[in-house]
């Protein structure tokens, strides 16, 4: 019968199905997330947010280098137990098997493109949340207990990079991760200009960043002063980690800056008027938010 010549080929299928069905099944293998041996809660360090993408990056460049081949032969599989059960050659059908393929190969490549590209930004924008949570750690010591960071602290829609609470205010600090344009004759330029609604880069410039760090202080304002009862000095550090930053131009509801000497800057800068007691319910706010969350994480089912 005319269909088992399209039938009996998928039997050379089988091999490369149970493969296949095998990369699925490790594509999660690798779990860097770590949880506390004494509530089970996450451990989460500077740049947590960026650590979870990381690898779910790395897993998806697994997947598909994995993948890629078995489904990438599978056409031509099928087409050779077609040629040996079919009754007449039919070239025009095995060309396209071969076309199946070579299209096959291309979409491949550009997800295994896509995916390195990815893990380069990730990796960048990574090292410059770790250099700017190892600067905001110098503020705490042990006999500085007014001072408090926290680390990725979720709000409505996004996550704010870190929280440093210090003894004269909240500051709410977003990392930006930028590559040095390289001009023809080799060299990089770090300079970078602060105006009132744009960063301009050379060659290029750039809006979201300001108006993120400026949309995070309003909702930590509000919802600290929501938590609180009470007004909560808050303000915005947008950190540009290897850039010269020329403020002359910038307002001064935000501090940009290069990310060195970010701790001494913190804590020498007053903010308004922040009593002990709004401090410590500041604080404690926070501590609340980020357990909550963790606890809904810890919740969801892993997909």
């Amino acid at each position: 019968m005319a269909w088992l010549e399209y039938l009996l080929p998928l039997i050379f299928l089988f091999p490369l199905g149970a493969t296949g069905v095998i990369v699925l099944a490790l594509r999660n293998l690798h779990d860097a997330r770590v949880r506390s041996p004494f509530d089970a809660h996450p451990l989460r360090e500077p740049g947590q947010a960026l650590r979870d993408r990381l690898d779910r990056a790395f897993a998806s460049l697994f997947l598909n280098g994995a993948l890629g081949p078995i489904v990438v032969l599978a056409p031509l599989v099928y087409g050779m137990g077609r040629m040996l059960f079919a009754s007449q050659q039919d070239w025009v059908e095995w060309s396209l098997y071969g076309l199946l393929s070579t299209l096959l190969v291309m979409v491949f490549c550009f997800l295994l493109i896509r995916d390195y590209q990815r893990i380069r930004r990730l990796k960048l924008g990574l090292a410059c949340e770790l250099v700017i949570g190892q600067e905001l750690e110098r503020l705490v010591r042990p006999d500085a207990h007014p001072y408090h960071i926290f680390h990725d602290i979720p709000a409505d829609t996004y996550t704010i990079d870190h929280v440093a609470v210090t003894p004269h205010g909240v500051f709410v600090i977003e990392t930006r991760a930028r590559t040095w344009p390289v001009d023809p004759g080799g060299a990089g330029s770090n300079q970078v200009a602060v105006e009132r609604q744009r960063l301009r880069f050379p060659g290029w410039s750039e809006r979201r960043p300001l108006l993120k760090t400026r949309q995070a202080v309003q909702w930590l304002r509000q919802w600290l002063a929501k938590e609180c009862g009470t007004s909560v000095p808050v303000k915005g550090v947008l950190a540009l980690p290897g850039w010269e930053i020329d403020t002359s131009q910038a307002d001064n509801d935000l501090l940009v800056v290069g990310g060195d000497r970010l701790a001494e800057q913190l804590a020498a800068m007053p903010l308004g008027p922040f009593d002990d007691a709004t401090h410590d319910r500041a604080i404690r706010a926070l501590m609340k938010r980020a357990a909550l969350v963790e606890l809904q994480n810890l919740q969801e089912p892993s997909v």
